[in-house]
């Protein structure tokens, strides 16, 4: 019998695309050791197709919440394990990152973002749902490095200003926000002053105050997709004033001045699960209770997270589309 000469090639002879096209299908975790298998892996490994977003939702914090400020207490080997992390994907992305998702149980440091924002020069897109441990310096100073930044999910936070403000001098392309928490007069100000080109607003499941609704609407002329789903709706002076009053219904004053809008979106049915979660935690949501992609959503397509588009309830959302 003729002797058959095998063509099979070893892992490291493999083309360049086949092996990105096998990496594509890892996380970042899972990326880090095979990148140092040997020179073709982690040329394949820094392959630009692999880099265009850096989703860390695998990565949380060992944290416990405490009652001073920054409210958070995380362990040093939980930041040494972000920073070893960090380290490897910049060095492997080599610049080319444009969309950055951090966990909503990530906490990082003014260090960690610095790290970030300097090895990151072309980001687009920023999630960022909490930042207790990172200071007004710190995300100011990450924002100028940011000129080419279009899109910002983002906590409450108690002086918005300064933030908006900071994005309307340095990222002229800015045109969506998702705001994850309280909504109130503050932040409606803040938005309206600075960043009036903007097109896409999220507050879903805040403490939405209908003043503050209001205003936007009335003054926010570029404003093309808004969405209050699943909103704790207040009427009053604030989130925290006391005689503040559940709006439950939508009033026809309100639906009327969306209908200039291209896409609006609200939910507040009581068949709806998380409307039934946002008044059992008060208009507070607390994500931490709940499965770990919940905060991902978003019926925005453009800004729910890769795969989390469309888990939500269709029936339970209302949505005004406009030619």
């Amino acid at each position: 019998m003729a002797e058959v000469k095998s063509t099979s090639k070893r892992w490291e002879e493999m083309e360049t695309d086949v092996l990105v096209k096998i990496f594509k299908e890892l996380n970042m975790i899972e990326l880090s050791p095979v990148s140092q298998v040997c020179h073709s892996w982690r040329l394949a490994c820094s392959d630009i197709w692999l880099w265009h977003t850096f989703d860390l939702g695998l990565l949380k914090s060992n944290f416990i919440q405490t009652r001073a400020s920054p409210y958070i207490w995380v362990d040093d080997r939980s930041d040494r394990r972000l920073t070893r992390v960090l380290k490897t994907a910049m060095a492997l992305s080599r610049g080319n990152i444009t969309c950055l998702i951090f966990h909503f149980d990530l906490y990082m440091k003014d260090d960690h973002l610095s790290y970030i924002s300097e090895r990151c020069p072309h980001l687009k897109r920023l999630v960022l749902p909490a930042w207790n441990r990172i200071t007004k310096n710190g995300i100011c100073q990450a924002i100028q490095r940011w000129q080419e930044l279009e899109s910002l999910t983002m906590p409450w936070i108690a002086h918005p200003p300064y933030i908006m403000e900071e994005i309307s001098r340095n990222c002229k392309n800015f045109t969506q926000l998702k705001v994850m928490g309280s909504f109130d007069m503050n932040f409606a100000l803040a938005i309206a002053a600075n960043i009036p080109k903007l097109k896409v607003l999220s507050v879903r499941c805040s403490m939405l105050m209908k003043e503050a609704l209001l205003y936007i609407l009335d003054v926010m002329e570029d404003l093309e997709v808004l969405n209050i789903s699943h909103c704790f709706l207040l009427e009053g002076r604030s989130t925290t004033f006391p005689g503040s009053r559940m709006v439950k219904e939508l009033e026809e004053s309100i639906l009327c001045k969306t209908s200039r809008l291209r896409e609006f979106l609200y939910c507040q049915s009581s068949s709806c699960i998380t409307c039934q979660r946002m008044i059992l935690d008060e208009g507070l949501m607390r994500w931490w209770k709940y499965e770990d992609w919940f905060w991902r959503l978003d019926e925005v397509n453009c800004l729910a997270l890769e795969g989390y588009g469309k888990l939500f309830d269709q029936s339970s959302v209302n949505i005004a589309l406009r030619d």
